[in-house]
């Protein structure tokens, strides 16, 4: 049976990249739901335009319209043979109709969640510097550049994201806590949880999300 990954994660835990090389193995699309919301509000259909009204209102898109953009995407033939899902299900009633559709799909939905401790992810965030010219990563904690604030490669500045400061940090931490929490134990309880330990090294974390979503070598 082919597979939905939902991958869920605290910011900076590393999810982003252990989907990329999911995607990259398996071919499996990897489907931001707030990519599709932002390109098809710009689609001058009739659903472009109710999701364009509702972001530009601030306010939340609701699960019925969230459910509808998921099924018209994960039915094009690319997610035939499983996909990832990133930034969806949020709500535990968002998860319920995640699994009509997997029903409806005959696929299985796995939920793998990456974690790391809040102290390595708020030095991994805070200590967050980017040059601003080429774009390579550093961290004053973890690879700090040769010259302070002055990226390595070509000499240019190195900037922080703006929410990578300790307040917006915090912030979204006890948004993702409040916000996952029900998930966690709803996947949990049904048997479907991969809980992976993202402080080890990315490509470990990789080999044994791997493993469980193959399973048992017969």
């Amino acid at each position: 049976m082919s597979k939905i990954i939902v991958m869920i994660g605290a910011p900076g835990a590393g999810k982003g990249t252990q989907s990329r090389l999911l995607s990259e193995k398996y071919g499996y699309p990897q489907i931001s739901t707030g990519d599709i919301l932002r390109e098809m509000a710009q689609a001058d259909t009739s659903l472009g335009r109710k999701i364009k009204e509702t972001m530009a209102a601030g306010q939340l898109v609701s699960d019925e319209i969230l459910a509808q953009v998921i099924l018209e995407r994960t039915s094009q033939p690319d997610c035939e043979n499983g996909y990832i899902l990133d930034g969806y299900p949020r709500t535990l009633n968002q998860a319920h109709l995640l699994e009509d559709l997997a029903l409806k799909q005959r696929k299985q939905v796995h939920l793998a969640r990456v974690v790391v401790s809040e102290d390595a992810l708020f030095k991994r965030l805070t200590g967050r510097r980017t040059c601003a010219k080429c774009g390579e990563i550093y961290n004053i904690y973890f690879r700090s550049p040769k010259v302070e604030g002055v990226c390595d490669l070509d000499g240019a500045p190195l900037a922080q994201r703006s929410d990578d400061n300790p307040e917006s940090v915090s912030r979204r931490f006890e948004e993702y806590r409040r916000s996952t929490a029900p998930l966690i134990d709803y996947y949990r309880q049904s048997g479907r949880l991969i809980e992976l330990d993202g402080e080890l090294p990315v490509m470990e974390v990789f080999e044994k999300l791997c493993a469980v979503i193959e399973g048992p070598k017969s």
